[in-house]
């Protein structure tokens, strides 16, 4: 097993007391979320075995393993944390997203079970990440009557007698409510170093003085901008509250990608030519206003193969023309007669030589539950009833992801409604692009129902903010992304229907893990230039849903 980079080899260091271990997920604009006390628990004493087990084969970092996380909440069924590459992965739908490890002291609020959360448009409550519930909690038991979350990169101010937090830039203001929990789990290890080359973001401030991870993705709060004048300065590690340690006796463990973007307005600029790259709007539906649908004077306007209107393939499958499951299933993994009973299927977590944990959730007339297969391409082993599962939660498109490395075997699609993609080239520099034009993507969704392989069939869904228009710099490497977002596009991979993680609505339009820059001149928000990491990426998330190169050969 690999080391990670800047440590050495050997078992994480034990801590000299025992704290408490908080494991986070990322989502999609790079704001960290603590999962539940008890789910944390069942992860934290997963790692522990497997980080024993390590111990007992190969004393090195990472730990190999994975962690279901449906055996510790029902609803988190498709779900499985892999250990090595510190992601989360969701089975049916191919998402992966960062996942982190911090230890606090034992009477900071994650060993009191407070959590600190905000609330949204919709009256959803969402949890601050534990080192802002710690910071709100030590400032709240001193009575401090308010609390600037500035030293974390955030624009707000709280106040605790009102329990309101407030945008300092726009004024607007949101309740704050602070709710106890069970206490998060004990430990007295703390995981494997934080290392890297120096860095300010607050993540690694607060990380007791050792340096960030090394990662291909930048931090989350890298380019945002320290706090403005009158403001406390950043704090020195573990010391957030005058005369008080904030008890962030902390690893950082995991990567931190880059924000997801948000949405920008529509955009008035001279174009130098437009083509488009998707159906026209379905008849009878509201569209936005379109000013890709313009053209400069004495242009062409070819039109590019790029159309949604025909029925996807996903939509034949449901509807009765995909292979069985079971077929699929055996298409792709061999069975093997004498498996290898001392190793663990990492989707059950049972040993290969006892039957699948799915035993008793998924029937199948031809594969038996002890029966065992190996992936042709990458040779990873699965008990087949696990994979049978696996496969008939997702988008039953005839192709399978293995959860242990993320091949694709088959080409993926997704559940991206019907909708347009045009595409514009522009006179206009991005910034750290000043050699080249730019490319600007629109991409039109509008409202509808929901087919057979969305969440709620035959219910609306809604599609918030569209036109959405996006950017990538017009050279080699931009033109290059382009043509495989026309790829992912087709394959119906860039959104999904689902639940709005800013405004809490369900049954609405979605971006599906393929990362866009919607800011063109700046980059006040984090989603726009410069970002010397964006192509390179995007690159690895397109290939992460199976759209690579050789698509473009095919």
């Amino acid at each position: 097993m690999a080391t990670l980079p800047g440590t050495s080899a050997g078992p994480p260091p034990s801590l000299p007391d025992p704290g408490v271990a908080v494991w986070e997920w990322q989502d999609e604009f790079g704001r960290w979320r603590p999962y539940p006390s008890g789910v944390c628990s069942y992860i934290e004493q997963s790692f522990q075995a497997l980080m024993a087990k390590g111990r007992q084969s190969l004393p090195s970092w990472p730990v190999n393993g994975s962690i279901p996380l449906g055996q510790a909440d029902s609803t988190l069924a498709p779900y499985i944390i892999d250990i090595p590459n510190l992601t989360q992965f969701r089975q049916d739908t191919g998402t992966m997203r960062s996942v982190r490890r911090h230890v606090f002291q034992l009477d900071s609020a994650a060993g009191q079970g407070v959590v600190w959360e905000w609330q949204n448009d919709e009256g959803g409550w969402f949890p601050y990440e534990m080192t802002v519930c710690t910071y709100l909690e030590q400032a709240f038991t001193v009575n401090t009557p308010q609390a600037d979350l500035g030293l974390f990169g955030y624009k707000y101010s709280i106040d605790f007698i009102s329990q309101t937090q407030t945008n300092k830039v726009t004024g607007y203001q949101r309740r704050i409510r602070r709710r106890v929990d069970s206490p998060y789990p004990v430990t007295t290890v703390t995981g494997p170093p934080h290392a890297g080359p120096s860095c300010t973001c607050q993540q690694c401030l607060l990380n007791s003085g050792t340096g960030p991870i090394t990662s291909r993705f930048r931090h989350s709060m890298v380019n945002l901008p320290g706090p403005s004048a009158g403001t406390a300065p950043r704090p020195s590690a573990g010391n957030l509250v005058a005369g008080r340690t904030a008890g962030l006796s902390s690893s950082l463990v995991g990567f931190v990608p880059y924000n997801k973007p948000a949405l920008s307005g529509a955009r008035s600029m001279p174009r130098l030519n437009v083509h488009s790259a998707g159906a026209a709007p379905q008849s009878g539906a509201i569209a936005g206003p379109s000013p890709a649908n313009t053209t400069s004077k004495g242009v062409s306007v070819p039109k590019l193969p790029v159309n949604m209107s025909r029925p996807s393939k996903v939509s034949r499958a449901l509807a009765g023309g995909s292979s069985n499951p079971e077929e699929v299933v055996k298409k792709y993994l061999e069975e093997l007669k004498a498996p290898p009973a001392d190793e663990d299927c990492i989707i059950c977590m049972e040993k290969l030589g006892a039957p699948s944990g799915y035993s008793d959730a998924c029937e199948s007339k031809t594969i038996r539950p002890e029966s065992v297969g190996r992936l042709a391409k990458c040779t990873h082993t699965f008990h087949l009833l696990c994979v049978l599962a696996m496969y008939t939660s997702g988008n039953k498109d005839g192709s399978l992801q293995c959860p242990s490395c993320k091949t694709i075997y088959g080409e993926k699609t997704g559940t991206q409604p019907n909708g347009k993609m045009d595409i514009s080239i522009l006179s206009e520099s991005l910034p750290g692009n000043e050699d080249c034009g730019s490319i600007q993507i629109t991409y039109h969704i509008n409202r509808g129902i929901q087919g057979p392989e969305h969440p709620n069939p035959g219910r609306p869904y809604s599609a918030r903010g569209f036109p959405r228009y996006c950017y990538l710099p017009d050279n080699e490497k931009g033109r290059k992304v382009l043509e495989l977002l026309k790829v992912a596009w087709r394959r119906r991979l860039i959104f999904t229907i689902g639940t709005s993680s800013t405004t809490g609505e369900s049954n609405t339009v979605v971006w599906n893990e393929i990362h866009h820059k919607t800011e063109m001149d700046s980059n006040i928000s984090g989603h726009g230039y410069p970002d010397p990491n964006y192509l390179d990426n995007v690159l690895a998330e397109l290939a992460a849903q199976g759209v690579t190169e050789d698509c473009l050969r095919s």
